[in-house]
């Protein structure tokens, strides 16, 4: 039996619109080095809690969160953490690829250099091509990166904002709904390359696709009005779940 081990841990983990109670006291471990997905109907809280691990929440004025996500023993809603950093640690890929307006090389480079992690010129470059080829996408890309990246397909957006998520050498990769704007070819293309990052990255994926989680989750989490009703193994949860909710989400009564 290998020994895991918790990247993040929520513990009574509670959020607020305005007077709208959107997460009703989540207790979840995610363990390092593996992809767990979030499953669950729309509205039911899982891109919310998802969010909540790199405090992207705070950026919505009437949001309010209660309880503690603690990463490497740190509770990331202390009043010394400064959210930045903590979003320089987790980073996120989200539903509709969204490069900047900018070179393929520039939308890498742009937020090492802009937090030192590297230097302009050859160190840069290395960074690039390694991120490049990190998220499937160098040689595809290594005689265009002065190019636009807006320039690029879908799927190929998609791994540049995976390249550049992975750039800032973060220790967890966030990802909402990654492929639902994609075809199926590209969707095949990240869920490969989600189970190499894994080697590498602690991966959370939200998705509507269910049989994208079980492809790619080594652990996943259901969720249904603000609660986590169930958490376990992927197979386990789709071949035994042991909540009847858990099981007619599964088998299509509802959702």
């Amino acid at each position: 039996m290998e020994e895991l081990k918790p990247k993040i841990i929520s513990k009574n983990l509670k959020l607020w619109y305005g007077d709208k109670q959107a997460l009703n006291g989540i207790d979840l471990n995610i363990y390092e080095n593996k992809i767990t997905a979030f499953i669950g109907p729309s509205g039911c809280g899982k891109s919310t809690y998802l969010r909540c691990l790199n405090r992207m929440n705070d950026l919505i004025t009437s949001a309010r969160v209660d309880g503690e996500v603690i990463i490497d023993s740190k509770n990331i809603y202390d009043k010394d953490v400064d959210e930045v950093s903590v979003r320089k640690k987790i980073g996120m890929v989200f539903q509709q690829p969204n490069p900047f307006p900018k070179s393929i090389y520039e939308n890498v480079a742009y937020a090492p250099l802009k937090h030192g992690i590297v230097r302009k010129g050859a160190e840069c470059d290395a960074l690039v091509e390694a991120s490049l080829k990190s998220a499937g996408l160098w040689n595809e890309v290594k005689d265009k990166l002065r190019d636009p990246g807006t320039a690029l397909s879908g799927g190929q957006q998609q791994r540049l904002c995976i390249a550049r998520a992975i750039a800032v050498k973060p220790d967890v990769i966030l990802m909402d709904e990654p492929t639902s704007a994609l075809d199926p070819i590209s969707t095949q293309t990240i869920e490969n390359l989600m189970v190499e990052l894994k080697e590498k990255f602690t991966i959370v994926v939200v998705t509507h696709n269910m049989q994208q989680a079980a492809r790619v989750a080594d652990y996943t989490a259901f969720f249904h009005m603000g609660d986590l009703i169930e958490f376990n193994e992927t197979e386990k949860i789709f071949i035994n779940p042991k909540e009847k909710k858990t099981e007619d989400y599964i088998t299509g009564r509802f959702g």
